[in-house]
């Protein structure tokens, strides 16, 4: 497989072991003790921005899905509480999860037994702050 990203991964061993995808450079891979394989961005999750907790569903990630749900309805309460419907013109709390969720993603991945599957990946982690030295 050619690589489209230019860091000079041009392996092609074979076609189907998901070891040597070329990534973009902003992508991190994960993988567990069963050899699972998670990639994911790290960064500003531009698709949460725009669609809000469904990226968190369609990871398969429900904890950190359930927890944008039951923060967004709180931040509508408090705010149809208050009266301070102005607050609700713009999405506040999509853009709180679209700087942090990328990051929740990966460190709940951790706690559930994942870790960095490559050494780039590790430093790119590292140099996010998402995962300790």
């Amino acid at each position: 497989m050619q690589n489209p990203f230019g860091n000079n991964n041009n392996n092609d061993q074979n076609p189907f072991d998901l070891n040597n995808l070329p990534l973009p450079p902003n992508y991190a891979k994960v993988v567990n003790d069963q050899g699972q394989i998670r990639i994911a961005k790290v960064g500003i999750s531009w698709t949460t921005l725009w669609f809000g907790p469904l990226p968190a569903l369609f990871r398969g990630d429900y904890y950190n899905f359930l927890l944008m749900i039951v923060l967004d309805l709180d931040y509508a309460l408090v705010v149809l509480f208050f009266g301070l419907n102005w607050l609700m013109q713009f999405p506040w709390p999509s853009l709180v999860f679209a700087i942090l969720y990328n990051m929740m993603y990966f460190k709940h991945s951790f706690n559930i037994g994942y870790r960095p599957a490559d050494q780039r990946s590790r430093e790119l982690l590292e140099r996010f702050h998402y995962l300790k030295k």
